[in-house]
């Protein structure tokens, strides 16, 4: 195995952070899933959570 390779142990406070990462993410996903389903609306996340509005190379700011 090369050096590169290896990987260093995880703090205990890394494991605390991706934990709470995964909890957020978790929550995100429930939002998401909770939310009316958008007829012939944009793919991808919720553009207003940027602040602005993409389409086609355009952007609007709100």
């Amino acid at each position: 195995m090369e050096k590169n390779d290896q990987k260093k142990p995880l703090s205990d406070a890394a494991k605390r952070a991706l934990a709470e990462a995964e909890t957020r993410r978790a929550k995100t996903d429930r939002k998401v899933a909770a939310m009316p389903k958008e007829i012939a609306g944009r793919d991808g996340p919720e553009p207003v959570r940027y602040g602005d509005w993409e389409k086609k190379g355009i952007t609007s700011d709100f």
